[in-house]
């Protein structure tokens, strides 16, 4: 069935968000004489959110008063600064081109919470150009669970196997094998260093978002 449809995750794999995460830990760390942490630490647990985020910045206990209380301050203050710094991935803006002169649709199903997710886009001139946002405010269950791709595919009218969802965790994939669409792993994104995205099943896997243009397509040409 011929592609119609592309959905991405957000954190990385359409926008690196990292910078912003980045830039909130460092200011919280400075904010009680902590040095900065190397970039990498953060990036390497961006996929696990906040809990993983304060735990690895700052050496807590998850079940301790020390650990919510961070938590709690990080998500204020992630609020505040959720797209400072965050962007596209490099090639992503021509990926996202190319899609909408092909006359396909596109979106974003994301675990990311509406409160974040939402802004983001609109900052990033994004909002009016994709056709859904999909977040766990909006479900039942989040990824890997189907309902959000279930969901999305509903309301674009569109029979999932003519959907391909993107993404850069193994729960993106689980997610989209199981509510029928076409999937796409990137390894360019918050990886987990001990992981491998071509373990996880998907029908491709790309380095780069400009290989995500060379499937678009052969799959339109039907290649």
């Amino acid at each position: 069935m011929r592609i119609r449809a592309v959905l991405f995750d957000m954190d990385g794999t359409l926008l690196d968000t990292a910078p912003d995460f980045i830039a909130v830990i460092q200011a919280m760390r400075a904010a009680r004489a902590l040095p900065p942490i190397e970039d990498k630490t953060v990036r390497d647990v961006v996929s696990g959110g906040a809990r993983a985020m304060v735990i690895s910045a700052f050496d807590v206990e998850p079940m301790s008063d020390a650990f919510e209380t961070l938590r709690l301050e990080f998500l204020e203050r992630y609020q505040s600064h959720c797209a400072t710094f965050s962007h596209l991935y490099d090639g992503m803006a021509d990926v996202l081109a190319d899609i909408e002169k092909a006359g396909l649709i596109w979106g974003v199903v994301t675990n990311k919470p509406l409160r974040y997710a939402e802004p983001i886009m609109q900052r990033l001139g994004l909002a009016e150009r994709s056709a859904l946002l999909i977040c766990p405010d909006h479900v039942t269950h989040s990824k890997p669970d189907p309902e959000m791709l279930a969901l999305a595919c509903q309301r674009l009218e569109l029979e999932p196997a003519s959907v391909l969802f993107v993404g850069d965790d193994l729960r993106d994939i689980e997610s989209g094998r199981a509510a029928g669409t076409r999937t796409v792993g990137v390894s360019y994104g918050y990886i987990h260093p001990q992981d491998n995205p071509r373990s996880w099943g998907a029908d491709a896997v790309i380095d780069h978002p400009s290989e995500l243009r060379t499937l678009l397509d052969r799959a339109l040409c039907g290649c």
